[in-house]
């Protein structure tokens, strides 16, 4: 139950990273791939470029605020065409039957998905991306980080910044000159 409910924020967190990626980068992002398991997320998406701490930060918090916002998830079973003239987004490529299953994040995102998700944002609790690089030309991959998962990658990297402080500080004690020797 525990990696089932990881896997369902995983799941929800992934569409909304394509929809803060689409508002943040453009238009022209188009998921090119993902893998959805229960400690990560990781997103790949069409983009020329690398992507910029500012425009990470940006994409975080327009997911986090869509968590905060608590906002009801609906999932309804449409014709494909329906699905498509309502503003649902279908993945290119992806063959879909003649009724298709319709994810619903509020106003904020609408696409054809077969998964398991939330029934609400804030069960997500949190959001982070972790990681972003090149796989292709022009093809981007993001790493990403829901609930529980995000504090405890948190934690890690403080407690890594605190031993390399730690090592820091010893190497510039065992470098000093002993004054007290001296005299």
């Amino acid at each position: 139950p525990v990696r089932r409910k990881s896997i369902t924020l995983n799941h929800t967190g992934t569409h909304m990273l394509h929809k803060a990626l689409m508002m943040i980068l453009g238009n022209h992002v188009q998921q090119r791939g993902s893998l959805v398991d229960d400690e990560k997320i990781r997103f790949d998406f069409s983009h020329h470029q690398s992507l910029s701490p500012t425009e990470i930060r940006e994409i975080e918090s327009i997911v986090n605020q869509k968590i905060e916002e608590n906002i009801d998830v609906q999932t309804s079973i449409m014709k494909h065409d329906d699905a498509i003239h309502s503003g649902a987004m279908a993945l290119f490529g992806e063959k879909y039957g003649d009724d298709v299953r319709v994810l619903d994040v509020g106003d904020f995102s609408k696409e054809l998905c077969g998964g398991t998700h939330v029934s609400a944002t804030g069960e997500i609790n949190k959001f982070m991306i972790t990681q972003d690089k090149a796989i292709a030309s022009g093809v981007r991959r993001v790493h990403a980080l829901t609930g529980e998962h995000v504090a405890a990658h948190i934690q890690n990297e403080m407690d890594i910044i605190n031993q390399l402080k730690e090592a820091s500080q010893k190497r510039e004690a065992e470098t000093l000159p002993n004054h007290a020797a001296q005299f």
